[in-house]
Protein backbone atom coordinates (compact mmCIF):
# COMPACT_ATOMS: atom_id res chain seq x y z
CA UNK A 1 0.00 0.00 0.00
CA UNK A 2 3.13 1.83 0.39
CA UNK A 3 2.91 4.88 -2.98
CA UNK A 4 2.84 7.89 -1.26
CA UNK A 5 6.37 8.56 0.15
CA UNK A 6 8.62 11.13 -1.41
CA UNK A 7 6.49 11.81 -4.42
CA UNK A 8 8.32 14.00 -6.80
CA UNK A 9 5.71 15.93 -8.56
CA UNK A 10 8.06 17.33 -10.88
CA UNK A 11 7.56 13.90 -12.44
CA UNK A 12 3.81 13.09 -12.10
CA UNK A 13 0.54 14.72 -11.48
CA UNK A 14 -1.87 14.44 -8.43
CA UNK A 15 -4.57 12.44 -11.26
CA UNK A 16 -1.46 9.94 -11.60
CA UNK A 17 -1.13 9.61 -7.84
CA UNK A 18 -4.86 9.39 -6.96
CA UNK A 19 -4.90 6.46 -9.74
CA UNK A 20 -2.34 4.37 -8.06
CA UNK A 21 -4.32 4.86 -4.88
CA UNK A 22 -7.75 3.54 -6.43
CA UNK A 23 -5.44 0.94 -8.05
CA UNK A 24 -4.94 -0.34 -4.56
CA UNK A 25 -8.22 -0.22 -3.08
CA UNK A 26 -10.87 -0.72 -5.59
CA UNK A 27 -10.80 -4.27 -7.86
CA UNK A 28 -11.00 -4.09 -11.65
CA UNK A 29 -9.77 -0.62 -11.98
CA UNK A 30 -6.94 -0.39 -14.18
CA UNK A 31 -4.79 2.76 -13.83
CA UNK A 32 -2.95 2.34 -17.22
CA UNK A 33 -6.48 1.82 -19.46
CA UNK A 34 -7.20 4.90 -17.76
CA UNK A 35 -3.88 6.71 -19.03
CA UNK A 36 -4.03 5.61 -21.94
CA UNK A 37 -7.33 7.19 -22.84
CA UNK A 38 -5.81 10.22 -21.48
CA UNK A 39 -2.92 9.93 -23.83
CA UNK A 40 -5.21 10.31 -26.87
CA UNK A 41 -6.99 12.94 -25.44
CA UNK A 42 -3.51 14.34 -25.36
CA UNK A 43 -2.95 14.27 -28.71
CA UNK A 44 -6.03 15.40 -29.91
CA UNK A 45 -5.67 18.69 -27.37
CA UNK A 46 -2.08 19.13 -29.03
CA UNK A 47 -3.72 19.42 -32.74
CA UNK A 48 -6.69 20.99 -31.41
CA UNK A 49 -4.67 24.28 -29.80
CA UNK A 50 -1.52 23.99 -32.10
CA UNK A 51 -2.28 27.01 -34.30
CA UNK A 52 -1.99 29.24 -31.16
CA UNK A 53 1.72 31.01 -30.30
CA UNK A 54 1.21 31.72 -27.11
CA UNK A 55 1.00 30.42 -24.18
CA UNK A 56 -2.49 32.59 -23.10
CA UNK A 57 -3.92 31.56 -26.62
CA UNK A 58 -3.41 27.31 -26.23
CA UNK A 59 -4.85 28.08 -22.24
CA UNK A 60 -7.77 29.82 -23.85
CA UNK A 61 -8.68 27.06 -26.68
CA UNK A 62 -8.15 24.45 -24.67
CA UNK A 63 -10.46 25.86 -22.07
CA UNK A 64 -12.82 25.71 -25.07
CA UNK A 65 -12.27 21.95 -26.04
CA UNK A 66 -12.52 21.12 -22.50
CA UNK A 67 -15.74 22.54 -21.43
CA UNK A 68 -17.91 23.44 -24.78
CA UNK A 69 -16.53 20.37 -26.99
CA UNK A 70 -16.04 17.62 -24.13
CA UNK A 71 -18.51 18.98 -22.35
CA UNK A 72 -17.01 18.87 -18.79
CA UNK A 73 -19.32 20.79 -16.24
CA UNK A 74 -20.35 21.12 -12.73
CA UNK A 75 -22.52 18.52 -11.23
CA UNK A 76 -25.93 19.80 -10.21
CA UNK A 77 -29.05 18.23 -8.52
CA UNK A 78 -29.09 15.00 -6.16
CA UNK A 79 -25.46 13.34 -6.24
CA UNK A 80 -23.15 10.99 -3.82
CA UNK A 81 -20.36 13.43 -2.81
CA UNK A 82 -17.80 10.87 -3.61
CA UNK A 83 -18.82 10.31 -7.33
CA UNK A 84 -17.97 13.53 -7.88
CA UNK A 85 -14.49 13.38 -6.14
CA UNK A 86 -13.64 9.63 -7.63
CA UNK A 87 -11.68 10.79 -10.82
CA UNK A 88 -11.95 8.09 -12.42
CA UNK A 89 -15.92 8.64 -12.66
CA UNK A 90 -15.27 12.08 -13.07
CA UNK A 91 -13.51 11.75 -16.74
CA UNK A 92 -16.46 8.92 -17.35
CA UNK A 93 -19.63 11.29 -16.59
CA UNK A 94 -17.59 14.54 -17.40
CA UNK A 95 -19.66 16.16 -14.26
CA UNK A 96 -17.49 17.02 -10.77
CA UNK A 97 -16.41 19.58 -8.90
CA UNK A 98 -13.96 22.72 -8.60
CA UNK A 99 -11.47 20.14 -6.87
CA UNK A 100 -11.62 17.49 -9.26
CA UNK A 101 -12.32 19.20 -12.38
CA UNK A 102 -9.36 21.19 -11.45
CA UNK A 103 -7.06 18.28 -10.59
CA UNK A 104 -7.87 16.78 -14.26
CA UNK A 105 -6.99 20.37 -15.29
CA UNK A 106 -3.92 20.37 -13.61
CA UNK A 107 -2.95 17.02 -15.59
CA UNK A 108 -3.88 18.25 -19.17
CA UNK A 109 -2.10 21.65 -18.70
CA UNK A 110 1.15 19.59 -17.28
CA UNK A 111 0.76 17.62 -20.24
CA UNK A 112 0.77 20.31 -22.97
CA UNK A 113 3.40 22.25 -21.33
CA UNK A 114 0.31 25.06 -20.32
CA UNK A 115 2.05 26.84 -16.98
CA UNK A 116 -0.77 26.41 -14.43
CA UNK A 117 -0.49 26.46 -10.93
CA UNK A 118 -3.14 25.52 -8.25
CA UNK A 119 -4.71 27.63 -5.50
CA UNK A 120 -6.28 26.63 -2.75
CA UNK A 121 -8.74 29.82 -2.52
CA UNK A 122 -11.07 29.77 1.42
CA UNK A 123 -14.03 28.46 -1.03
CA UNK A 124 -12.43 26.47 -3.50
CA UNK A 125 -9.78 25.00 -5.86
CA UNK A 126 -8.81 27.88 -8.88
CA UNK A 127 -6.28 27.78 -10.96
CA UNK A 128 -3.62 30.56 -12.03
CA UNK A 129 -2.12 31.65 -14.92
CA UNK A 130 0.68 33.43 -14.92
CA UNK A 131 0.96 36.66 -17.37
CA UNK A 132 3.85 38.78 -15.47
CA UNK A 133 5.56 39.28 -12.16
CA UNK A 134 2.33 40.56 -10.65
CA UNK A 135 -0.46 39.51 -13.46
CA UNK A 136 -2.21 36.30 -13.98
CA UNK A 137 -5.61 34.78 -15.11
CA UNK A 138 -7.44 32.87 -12.45
CA UNK A 139 -9.50 30.47 -13.92
CA UNK A 140 -12.41 28.51 -12.44
CA UNK A 141 -12.48 25.09 -12.95
CA UNK A 142 -16.27 24.84 -12.53
CA UNK A 143 -17.06 26.38 -15.81
CA UNK A 144 -13.43 27.55 -17.47
CA UNK A 145 -14.70 31.03 -17.03
CA UNK A 146 -11.81 33.69 -15.65
CA UNK A 147 -12.43 35.31 -12.07
CA UNK A 148 -11.18 39.32 -11.13
CA UNK A 149 -11.03 39.99 -7.62
CA UNK A 150 -14.76 41.38 -7.62
CA UNK A 151 -15.86 37.96 -8.53
CA UNK A 152 -13.66 36.22 -5.80
CA UNK A 153 -14.91 38.50 -3.20
CA UNK A 154 -18.44 37.85 -3.62
CA UNK A 155 -17.45 34.64 -3.12
CA UNK A 156 -15.99 34.46 0.09
CA UNK A 157 -18.97 37.13 1.54
CA UNK A 158 -21.17 34.49 -0.10
CA UNK A 159 -19.56 30.98 1.47
CA UNK A 160 -17.49 32.41 4.39
CA UNK A 161 -19.13 35.98 6.21
CA UNK A 162 -20.64 38.96 4.68
CA UNK A 163 -17.87 40.77 6.38
CA UNK A 164 -15.25 39.00 4.35
CA UNK A 165 -12.79 40.69 2.43
CA UNK A 166 -10.04 39.83 0.27
CA UNK A 167 -6.77 39.15 0.34
CA UNK A 168 -3.74 38.79 -1.98
CA UNK A 169 -2.36 35.66 0.47
CA UNK A 170 -5.49 33.71 -0.77
CA UNK A 171 -4.03 33.51 -4.15
CA UNK A 172 -0.92 31.90 -2.97
CA UNK A 173 -0.05 28.83 -5.25
CA UNK A 174 -0.47 25.32 -3.13
CA UNK A 175 2.09 22.62 -3.43
CA UNK A 176 0.61 19.30 -5.68
CA UNK A 177 1.00 17.45 -2.23
CA UNK A 178 -1.56 20.07 -0.50
CA UNK A 179 -4.31 19.17 -3.53
CA UNK A 180 -3.71 15.37 -3.00
CA UNK A 181 -3.82 15.85 0.63
CA UNK A 182 -7.03 17.89 0.00
CA UNK A 183 -9.15 15.82 -1.92
CA UNK A 184 -8.21 12.41 0.00
CA UNK A 185 -9.54 14.76 2.89
CA UNK A 186 -12.43 16.05 1.13
CA UNK A 187 -13.22 12.07 0.11
CA UNK A 188 -12.67 10.17 3.39
CA UNK A 189 -15.29 12.55 4.75
CA UNK A 190 -17.59 12.01 2.15
CA UNK A 191 -17.10 8.25 2.32
CA UNK A 192 -17.70 8.46 6.03
CA UNK A 193 -20.94 10.25 5.53
CA UNK A 194 -22.24 7.13 3.13
CA UNK A 195 -21.82 4.87 5.49
CA UNK A 196 -18.88 3.67 3.31
CA UNK A 197 -16.39 2.95 6.65
CA UNK A 198 -14.56 0.62 5.05
CA UNK A 199 -13.42 2.51 2.21
CA UNK A 200 -12.94 5.72 4.16
CA UNK A 201 -10.60 4.04 6.25
CA UNK A 202 -8.23 2.80 3.66
CA UNK A 203 -8.20 6.70 2.50
CA UNK A 204 -7.21 7.77 6.05
CA UNK A 205 -4.53 5.07 5.95
CA UNK A 206 -3.02 6.71 2.81
CA UNK A 207 -3.20 10.36 4.19
CA UNK A 208 -1.44 8.85 6.99
CA UNK A 209 1.67 7.67 4.66
CA UNK A 210 1.83 11.33 4.38
CA UNK A 211 2.13 12.69 7.54
CA UNK A 212 2.48 9.52 9.69
CA UNK A 213 2.25 11.63 13.21
CA UNK A 214 -0.48 13.80 12.04
CA UNK A 215 -2.84 14.17 15.18
CA UNK A 216 -5.78 15.26 13.33
CA UNK A 217 -6.03 12.52 11.28
CA UNK A 218 -4.80 9.89 13.53
CA UNK A 219 -8.02 11.28 15.67
CA UNK A 220 -9.91 11.01 12.18
CA UNK A 221 -8.37 7.34 12.11
CA UNK A 222 -9.58 6.78 15.58
CA UNK A 223 -13.19 7.36 14.93
CA UNK A 224 -13.78 4.97 11.94
CA UNK A 225 -12.44 2.27 14.15
CA UNK A 226 -14.39 3.34 16.41
CA UNK A 227 -17.27 3.36 14.18
CA UNK A 228 -16.02 -0.45 13.29
CA UNK A 229 -15.71 -1.86 17.04
CA UNK A 230 -11.98 -1.47 16.92
CA UNK A 231 -12.13 -0.30 20.59
CA UNK A 232 -8.73 -1.09 21.34
CA UNK A 233 -7.18 0.59 17.91
CA UNK A 234 -9.75 3.29 18.31
CA UNK A 235 -8.92 4.12 21.98
CA UNK A 236 -4.92 3.88 20.93
CA UNK A 237 -5.51 6.55 18.24
CA UNK A 238 -8.03 8.95 20.35
CA UNK A 239 -5.69 9.47 22.98
CA UNK A 240 -3.04 9.69 20.91
CA UNK A 241 -4.74 13.12 20.17
CA UNK A 242 -5.42 13.97 23.10
CA UNK A 243 -1.88 13.91 24.31
CA UNK A 244 -0.88 15.61 21.24
CA UNK A 245 -3.73 18.33 21.29
CA UNK A 246 -4.97 18.94 24.83
CA UNK A 247 -5.60 22.25 24.09
CA UNK A 248 -7.86 21.60 21.36
CA UNK A 249 -11.21 22.37 22.09
CA UNK A 250 -12.73 19.13 20.23
CA UNK A 251 -10.19 16.90 22.85
CA UNK A 252 -13.14 17.16 25.09
CA UNK A 253 -15.28 15.87 22.85
CA UNK A 254 -12.97 12.94 21.91
CA UNK A 255 -12.71 12.23 25.83
CA UNK A 256 -16.59 11.81 26.10
CA UNK A 257 -16.01 9.49 23.18
CA UNK A 258 -13.50 7.18 24.72
CA UNK A 259 -15.60 6.75 27.85
CA UNK A 260 -18.65 5.58 25.53
CA UNK A 261 -16.04 3.64 23.95
CA UNK A 262 -15.13 2.37 27.47
CA UNK A 263 -18.99 1.47 28.22
CA UNK A 264 -19.08 -0.21 24.76
CA UNK A 265 -16.25 -2.12 25.44
CA UNK A 266 -17.99 -3.00 28.80
CA UNK A 267 -21.41 -3.79 27.46
CA UNK A 268 -19.91 -6.19 24.85
CA UNK A 269 -18.35 -8.15 27.33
Amino acid sequence: MTILYDINFSKTTVLEVFFSIIEKIKKNFSKNLFLYDLKKKIIKAKKYINNKKTKKDKLKKFLKLFYIHWNFQEISGQYNLSDVLWLNKVLKTRKGTALSLGIILLYFFKKLEIPINPVIFPTQLILKFKLSYKKFLLINPFNGEFLNNNTLELLLKGNINSMAVMHSRYLKTSKSKLILKKILNTLKSALMQENKIELALKISNFLLQMNPKDPYEIRDRGLIYAYLECYSLAKKDLYYFINKCPDDPISDIIKLKINSIKNESVTLH
